[in-house]
């Protein structure tokens, strides 16, 4: 959908061009109906509306609290309640009534669907005020995680029903503080039932269940945050595996786990989602670029850290390689078989074997050339710490190493911004380029001239590059023909 600001521009030039003989009258009506120049005024109006009762609704709810805050105990308890209830049906039902009445009449009444999805989303918050209220109303007691878990969980019942994607990421921020603040008191789980399971089952949901939300509600934001809460609540079990044994005796279970994650964004595909539900792959390709995008961040966060010298200055007594595979399939096999390890490792090769599968195009079994590339650098990425830990010290080698694979992910950021005219892709390799210049000479003892000269050449490198990127990427977006002949041409 245009801009508002784009149709008004559009209007004035057009009433020029007709007023100048460059379009004629009808070719004027028909940008009028496609553009609806007739619905800017009132589009700008319906917005004003909209912001007046906003505004006006978040003052009349702030006085209404402070009424009832003022009087809360003169209340009955039986009207506390009914009250209560009032407010969180009267504003969802109403919400609702809004927010469903677009798919009953045309566009011009957009402001209703985005009334009611105002108040569905006030409706969301008012389930976590009804759960503190009413467990105070009746003494029932609980910590602020269970609030949040069970309030979290009302609100995603909403998000999957209504398909809206502003109550799916309430849900998954107040699902994300439960966890978090659960974690603060591992010992007392077991005040809800099935608590424990989802606290040390986060990965596994969130996999699940938030890739079906995204799903549902068609959301590439959605999706982002699910990964995100898989990556994150996934390191926290593997924390709380690492209690249990000794991890400096075992890097090869801690190196592995620790590139997993990646492996299972990048191997991501839509097609086989939509193969499982045996569906058309009607959203192929939707979520895997957010995906790969995800792993490729979560790697070069790797490089970074590997390229620095003092992870490797010290060297620890490991067992050998072999003692190592030997006590992970023997006395260690466990942690294999945790259910959250055990699950992901295993969707993770199923991943990869589907990217690999005989297609049509490639009728023998085979990765194309950017999973062959990602598949080859986790190998690498496994296979130098290891070698450093368990056979022989090379701390140098993999220093250099990493430096050299960071240079090449900022070259190749900086090589698709331009061949895109990217911005985002060229100043992340620029920055990252910069970041890793700077690393080094912080990191090395170096003259303070040395690093002043640095400063200075970063800093002036990054102005001069960035304004004639900026030329070029007007350069390529310029029109070889003037405007007007361009919409006769369209039309």
């Amino acid at each position: 959908m245009t801009s508002d600001k784009f149709r008004r521009q559009l209007r004035h030039e057009a009433r020029q061009w007709q007023v100048d003989g460059v379009i004629s009258p009808d070719q004027f009506q028909q940008l009028q109906e496609r553009y609806e120049f007739d619905r800017i005024d009132s589009s700008a109006r319906d917005r004003f509306v909209i912001i007046l009762i906003g505004v006006g609704s978040v003052l009349l709810g702030i006085g209404l609290i402070t009424f009832v805050a003022a009087n809360w105990q003169a209340i009955p308890r039986s009207l506390k309640l009914i009250l209560l209830l009032s407010i969180f049906l009267g504003v969802n039902i109403s919400g609702y009534w809004f927010w469903q009445k677009p798919l009953q009449a045309d566009n011009r009444q957009r402001w209703h669907h985005r009334l009611g999805t105002g108040l569905l989303l006030l409706g969301g918050l008012t389930i976590g005020a009804n759960l503190a209220l009413g467990s105070q109303l009746f003494h029932i007691g609980g910590d602020a995680y269970e609030l949040y878990w069970v309030w979290g969980l009302g609100v995603l019942l909403m998000a999957f029903g209504l398909r809206m994607a502003p109550l799916a990421v309430l849900s998954m921020l107040l699902l994300g503080m439960g966890y978090w603040a659960g974690l603060v008191e591992p010992d007392r789980w077991s005040g809800l039932p099935g608590l424990p399971w989802l606290m040390r089952g986060m990965p596994l949901f969130a996999g699940a269940i938030f890739t079906w939300l995204a799903y549902r509600c068609r959301s590439r934001v959605i999706f982002g945050i699910g990964a995100i809460a898989l990556v994150s609540s996934f390191f926290v079990n593997l924390v709380d595996l690492s209690e249990q044994i000794t991890i400096d005796s075992l890097p090869l279970f801690g190196i592995l786990t620790t590139l997993l994650p990646p492996a299972l964004l990048w191997s991501y595909d839509d097609a086989l989602w939509d193969r499982l539900r045996q569906q058309p792959t009607s959203f192929k390709r939707w979520f895997r670029p957010v995906a790969q995008g995800l792993a490729i961040a979560y790697l070069v966060s790797l490089v970074y850290f590997a390229s620095f010298h003092w992870p490797w200055v010290q060297t620890i007594e490991m067992m050998p390689l072999t003692t190592q595979i030997t006590h992970l399939l023997g006395d260690h096999r466990w942690l294999w078989l945790n259910p959250v390890v055990f699950l992901l490792a295993l969707v993770t090769l199923g991943n990869w074997i589907f990217l690999a599968r005989p297609t049509p195009r490639t009728p023998r079994w085979r990765l194309v050339q950017s999973d062959l590339t990602m598949l080859l650098l986790l190998l690498g990425l496994a296979i130098m710490p290891l070698w450093h830990l368990s056979i022989a010290p090379i701390g140098a080698f993999i220093t250099f190493l990493a430096n050299v694979v960071l240079a090449i992910f900022a070259a190749g950021f900086i090589r698709q911004g331009l061949a895109q005219t990217n911005r985002s892709l060229f100043w992340c390799g620029l920055l990252l380029l910069t970041l890793q210049i700077l690393s080094r000479m912080l990191e090395y003892e170096t003259g303070l001239l040395l690093k002043s000269l640095a400063f200075v050449l970063c800093g002036a490198g990054i102005i001069v590059i960035g304004l004639w990127f900026e030329r070029y990427v007007r350069h390529l977006n310029q029109p070889s023909v003037l405007a007007p002949k361009s919409v006769e041409e369209t039309l």
